[in-house]
């Protein structure tokens, strides 16, 4: 409780200081902290990255992304806090600390770590209830909690429409190939994070499970295999307001789109569909910028801005795929901070993605198990109440049909006699 307290007492200071736009103002003003919430990186090895944490010091860094790579082989669970709390620690505003944790093949806290075994979303789902999915997801969530890895980019919502997916249906990563299964799983598994207070990110939107192509290795057009109801997953759990956040896909959608730009750089999809159709008000962010469905077809300035102008909060440079082009933190800012000097990012724009970021963090914050168990034991209190004020009401009913039955066996004795 008090690491939780210090991360809101925290939130509310640096608010504070950067409406006085006075955080550190020799060397860092509120644009370069606002920035900085905007980015996402990864870092190599099993031990805390000097540099990234100079970055994450100096506002530059607001998220990280843990992989494989970065789990320590042994004594792993404990290695691996510490080398998270440090990050945090040297945050000015708590970090957004992610992971790819679906289950099966994606799963970066592996068993032989010491971690909990995990299944792939496909065989959550094979189970004749629920049962399962809230298994593996409450598990997951645990382990994510205890660690300080406080987002899951999970559960994935591609329908797994095409069988023969490279990326997707091929891994077992989709629940099924109906939309209201995968809606209705999805759910649950994301009820079993918040369980933990650990938030998560449905992905991939508007839909990468009709395509034939990895985005990894290039693009992936799915303009004559995507369909309309890939999006009802995402409707549906925007709509239960259980949504924490989103990740886009970078595949091309000549139907949403007429220019033919990926959904991660496309305003049509991120700002038409998803913020003004689909009414989502939180925060978007992209699938990693360094996949070559990007890398190769768009300049690093030019996915950048198309990105932000696009709609995304926070962009993703995971450092974890080879053959790509170096994409520094220093560079990155770099670029977004002059694309805002110049009027072809307006501060506006940077406003809006900065509050989306800070609500995010304030309820990740807020997200306490004493909270949870207190509205949970309302919930069952509630449930209680209505329970008791149905079986008084069915009393109720029961003593009025005897008492007509009574009264009508009365009056045929009365027949009978006369």
């Amino acid at each position: 409780m008090r690491r939780i307290k210090s991360i809101s007492i925290c939130f509310i200071v640096v608010q504070l200081l950067l409406a006085l736009n006075v955080v550190n103002a020799q060397t860092r003003d509120s644009l370069t902290i606002k920035i900085g919430q905007m980015i996402l990186v990864g870092f190599a090895g099993t031990t805390v990255d000097e540099a990234v944490l100079n970055e994450v010091r100096e506002g530059k860094v607001g998220s990280i992304i843990l992989f494989e790579k970065n789990i320590p082989p042994q004594n792993s669970f404990v290695a691996l806090k510490k080398i998270i709390w440090t990050y945090q620690q040297a945050a000015p505003i708590p970090l957004i600390v992610s992971i790819d944790q679906e289950g099966g093949r994606v799963n970066r806290l592996k068993d032989k770590y010491g971690f909990p075994r995990s299944i792939t979303a496909r065989a959550m789902a094979k189970g004749p209830t629920l049962d399962s999915v809230r298994f593996y997801s409450e598990a997951t969530a645990s382990t994510l909690a205890g660690l300080g890895i406080n987002i899951n980019f999970a559960p994935v919502v591609d329908l797994a429409s095409n069988p023969n997916n490279p990326i997707i249906a091929k891994f077992g990563r989709a629940f099924s190939a109906n939309e209201d299964s995968v809606t209705l799983m999805a759910a649950e598994f994301i009820k079993g994070h918040h369980k933990f207070g650990v938030l998560t990110s449905l992905k991939h939107f508007p839909g990468h499970g009709s395509s034939k192509d990895d985005t990894h290795l290039g693009i992936a057009d799915v303009t004559n295999t995507w369909e309309e109801r890939e999006l009802k997953p995402y409707q549906a759990l925007i709509d239960s307001g259980l949504v924490d956040a989103v990740m886009t896909s970078h595949i091309v959608n000549r139907k949403l789109d007429k220019n033919g730009n990926p959904g991660t750089l496309s305003s049509d999809v991120l700002t038409g569909i998803l913020r003004n159709r689909l009414k989502f008000n939180g925060v978007i962010f992209t699938d990693d910028m360094q996949m070559q469905a990007i890398s190769k077809h768009f300049g690093l300035e030019e996915s950048i801005r198309l990105a932000i102008q696009g709609g995304v909060d926070i962009m993703t440079f995971s450092n974890n795929i080879q053959e790509t082009e170096d994409r520094t933190v220093d560079k990155v800012h770099s670029i977004i901070y002059k694309m805002v000097e110049s009027g072809q990012i307006s501060r506006q724009r940077i406003d809006e993605s900065y509050r989306r970021i800070m609500m995010l963090k304030k309820r990740l914050s807020d997200n306490d198990f004493e909270t949870y168990y207190r509205q949970e034991l309302t919930k069952s209190n509630q449930a209680l109440v209505n329970t008791k004020a149905q079986l008084q009401a069915a009393e109720e009913k029961i003593k009025t049909l005897e008492a007509n039955t009574s009264a009508t066996k009365k009056k045929k004795s009365k027949r009978k006699n006369k």
